[in-house]
């Protein structure tokens, strides 16, 4: 019998005024995949995520997450650790509150967890800081202990490494590792495509609303030990030039 995918996005097309920020995107993501959304600035990326989440509603087509259609926004987020790119923890709560109060909302006991990513994260001597006066390196771990406490079965990362020193680049990456060896499901949206090459199974590459390329990095090289950034400027210089 078939897993049902991690996520399903069927011919998705998204205006802002006249401006059509997605064209006819259509992808399928399996199960247990680290799953790499690349593209330029304002290729239709973050979009993509906020309509897969339910934050914002398609003008065509539809996504569904583990079967659930983005229509059902509280269902979907039911299932997903979420990190969007450039919110912050609330600033009124300290970053102990901030994750004592996700552990209250997603149903799972904050005795244990709260203190494993305070420490994770290099937190304790922060925990009673309200947010407003963390970093804001120290409001992306937040954000990110918030996304992983639950453990959930899909993970939807927007530009989860943009403020993190190297130190935490390289145990976020580790970590994000051992979740796929477990089966469970990252969706990263990134233009830092040194971290995509080392960590996406499958990736595709968003140009101007469109889908232009998509598969496994061996499936795109044209020549052996091609890296990503090659892959992707002659994706993107093809998409401009045809």
């Amino acid at each position: 019998m078939n897993r049902i995918s991690a996520i399903e996005i069927i011919n998705v097309s998204k205006y802002f005024g006249k401006t059509k920020v997605l064209d006819e995107v259509s992808l399928s993501i399996q199960q247990g995949t680290f799953f790499g959304l690349l593209g330029p600035n304002g290729a239709g990326k973050t979009t993509l995520l906020r309509i897969i989440i339910g934050q914002i509603s398609p003008d065509k087509g539809q996504t569904l997450t583990l079967g659930i259609p983005n229509e059902n926004a509280l269902g979907v987020k039911s299932l997903v650790g979420i990190v969007p790119e450039a919110e912050t923890p609330p600033t009124f709560l300290t970053a102990r509150e901030t994750l004592e109060l996700t552990c209250r909302i997603r149903g799972v006991d904050a005795y244990d967890k709260v203190d494993y990513w305070l420490n994770f994260f290099d937190l304790e001597d922060k925990q009673d800081l309200l947010c407003r006066d963390l970093s804001k390196g120290q409001r992306q771990k937040v954000m990110l202990a918030a996304a992983f406490i639950h453990e959930p079965t899909v993970l939807l990362v927007d530009e989860p490494f943009i403020n993190l020193d190297p130190i935490f680049q390289r145990k976020v990456r580790k970590y994000l590792k051992e979740i796929i060896l477990a089966g469970r499901t990252v969706f990263m949206c990134t233009h830092i495509l040194e971290i995509a090459d080392k960590l996406c199974s499958k990736i595709a590459i968003i140009n101007e609303g469109k889908i232009i390329r998509q598969g496994t990095l061996d499936e795109l090289r044209e020549e052996k030990d091609e890296m990503l950034e090659d892959i992707f400027m002659r994706a993107v210089s093809n998409a401009v030039h045809c």
